[in-house]
């Protein structure tokens, strides 16, 4: 069975599609990251906990209403080490390093945020 609009498109048509799917491609990557983290923002319970650079590698215990929840720091990038919540999303994000980016404890009510550069989007709520 073929396709009767098939046969309309010519080769310039595939290159402009080609080079259209081209530009999506490479634009989506670089316009939808922040950039380099300048800082760690903890927050416990909603309230800004502390904030830290992100130079020195550094351990820091979070009191929460489960237990401790540990961030580690080292080398520009933060993660949430370990966390007392039964389903460990965060723990699972993994190193955080761009702007904007967010990892959130929220059994434990304890959140990570990297802030710095140019955040991704506006604003984020939870």
């Amino acid at each position: 069975m073929t396709v009767p609009w098939l046969r309309l498109i010519r080769p310039g048509d595939w290159l402009v599609i080609l080079a259209a799917a081209s530009a999506v491609g490479v634009s989506f990557p670089l316009l939808w990251q922040g950039g380099q983290g300048e800082r760690a923002i903890i927050r416990q319970e909603g309230r800004v906990f502390l904030e830290v650079a992100l130079d020195k590698a550094r351990t820091i215990p979070v009191p929460g209403p489960l237990g401790t929840t540990v961030i580690e720091i080292a080398a520009g990038r933060a993660r949430v080490a370990s966390d007392p919540g039964p389903r460990q999303y965060c723990v699972r994000q993994g190193w955080l390093s761009r702007a904007g980016e967010i990892a959130i404890c929220a059994p434990n009510r304890v959140s990570l945020a990297i802030g710095g550069g140019q955040s991704p989007y506006d604003s984020l709520n939870y």
